[in-house]
């Protein structure tokens, strides 16, 4: 396969952005990814965008693309509408890499954007409940609580207040875990301050804040084992990158130095396995289809980036990329091993707890993340000498497991 190239990427603050519209954000995303390639909109080619909001909250409900791109400078060029719930940013990248191979362009662009801060908050939540199959609700969120069953909650771990009804389904996969492999509240909880802590030194994250362990643990509770900064905030947002061909980074003569290679691009959906059967995990799947594609093993990861919508997440997806065996995600985060310094750094963003998760823009959001410590510009949460970097983003859910599920490796040559 042709060798394909990011040249140029860039992401907003992402955080409550109470007074700017969708497209200004996705403007300063375009913007800031053209400088970064050092060419023009004129070049390119193809355009994917990612939204999953524009419908429900801004009433845009065909089209989104092509209206915020008519609104910041891009038009007459095939725009694609790319929708597939929190993994639709790595789906763009995806698709636009596809492209790309296929010699349609080479030049193409993929940008996500959400505005999810409405004054409407329950419709802001409502969101979430489009991604799993919405004809078999009830039958769904069923079958998904009773994973936790046989882990009690302890008394005043259940918050009062309204959340996403995927906050319970997280839970119940934290409590299936736990059973399963011994992992403790304590372990999740050192993810969250460790991401929070990651935090700090990015100018572009929701959160800034630095916690400990314990006071992650006492901190409002959502529902067992999930306290409030082990989760994503509902986020705004806009991510742009410029992939191209070797034709295409000589035609805008881009800087090679800065381009970074990407050496896998990989999706797959569920399917129905059964809860015991963790080696057909989609994130075990994808991975390993990902690593042959780029012929490396976990071993040549340097830095990560992956899903972690609660702080279980990043445990689940640091075992199915095999960072770590099956059950050690926990200890391994409990030891520092993914902190900044230790032996895999995992989310040096501050991961979507802390970074924010504005939906359609977040995969790309930490591909912006792993191309700057590619780059060896990452300052106080550089990871010295990285060199090759894997990315997890998942959406929805189907069956026990995301509806997709994306993993892309990049490298530095």
């Amino acid at each position: 396969m042709s060798n394909i190239y990011i040249a140029g990427i860039a992401m907003t603050v992402f955080g409550r952005h109470l007074e700017r519209g969708i497209e200004d954000l996705a403007g300063e995303a375009l913007r800031g990814a053209l400088h970064d390639a050092g060419c023009s909109a004129d070049a390119i080619g193809t355009a994917f965008y990612a939204g999953i909001t524009n419908g429900s909250l801004q009433g845009q409900t065909a089209i989104p693309g092509q209206v915020v791109f008519s609104k910041i400078g891009l038009e007459g060029i095939p725009v694609f509408n790319v929708e597939n719930a929190c993994a639709s940013g790595s789906t763009a990248v995806h698709l636009a890499v596809q492209s790309l191979r296929a010699g349609a362009c080479d030049v193409a662009l993929a940008l996500g954007a959400e505005k999810m801060n409405v004054p409407d908050k329950a419709k802001s939540f409502a969101v979430f409940e489009g991604g799993w199959d919405v004809s078999r609700i009830d039958e769904n969120f069923a079958n998904l609580v009773r994973l936790g069953e046989g882990v009690e909650p302890p008394p005043g771990s259940e918050s009062d207040r309204p959340y996403s009804r995927f906050m319970s389904i997280y839970a119940a996969m934290c409590r299936y875990h736990m059973k399963t492999y011994g992992t403790t509240q304590r372990q999740i909880a050192a993810v969250s301050a460790k991401n929070h802590g990651h935090s700090v030194h990015n100018p572009l994250s929701q959160f800034r804040k630095p916690f400990t362990i314990d006071e992650v643990l006492a901190a409002p509770p959502i529902t067992y084992p999930i306290t409030l900064p082990m989760c994503a905030p509902v986020t705004d947002g806009a991510a742009a990158v410029i992939l191209c061909t070797e034709d295409g980074l000589q035609r805008i003569g881009a800087n090679r130095k800065r381009c970074i290679r990407v050496a896998a691009s990989v999706m797959r959906s569920f399917t129905h396995r059964r809860i015991d059967e963790p080696e057909k995990n989609i994130g075990r799947l994808t991975a390993l289809q990902a690593y042959e594609q780029a012929g490396l093993s976990p071993e040549d990861m340097d830095v990560a980036e992956v899903h972690d919508a609660s702080a279980m997440g990043e445990i689940i997806q640091a075992e199915n990329l095999g960072l770590v065996p099956l059950g050690q995600g926990g200890p391994a985060a409990e030891r520092g091993e993914f902190t900044i310094g230790g032996r895999i750094p995992i989310n040096t963003s501050g991961g979507l707890e802390s970074k924010g998760h504005p939906l359609g823009a977040t995969g790309i959001g930490q591909l912006y993340e792993l191309v700057t410590q590619l780059r060896g510009e990452a300052g106080a949460r550089q990871v010295q000498g990285a060199r090759h970097a894997i990315q997890e983003n998942g959406g929805g859910m189907q069956g026990i497991e995301e509806a997709a599920l994306a993993v892309h490796i990049l490298s530095r040559d």
